[in-house]
């Protein structure tokens, strides 16, 4: 699943670490979602969105038809 954390994050000049202590999770989970090697629970994602002030469906999304056509 594709998303804009990093994007987010860095906007607000926070480190992976600041964003992991906000949320109460580990600086190589941050690292992980950012790069899309894991997808957050539905409660973390949540939090996530909570954080950045937007929603779930604005934050994370899947690669689109024509990227997997490609």
């Amino acid at each position: 699943m594709d998303n804009d954390i990093e994007v987010r994050r860095v906007k607000r000049n926070l480190t992976q670490e600041d964003l992991a202590e906000a949320l109460d999770v580990t600086r190589q989970t941050i690292g992980a979602i950012e790069q899309g090697r894991y997808d957050p629970r539905l409660e973390l994602a949540f939090d996530l969105a909570e954080f950045f002030d937007t929603t779930v469906e604005e934050l994370f999304w899947r690669e689109s038809e024509s990227d997997s056509d490609e």
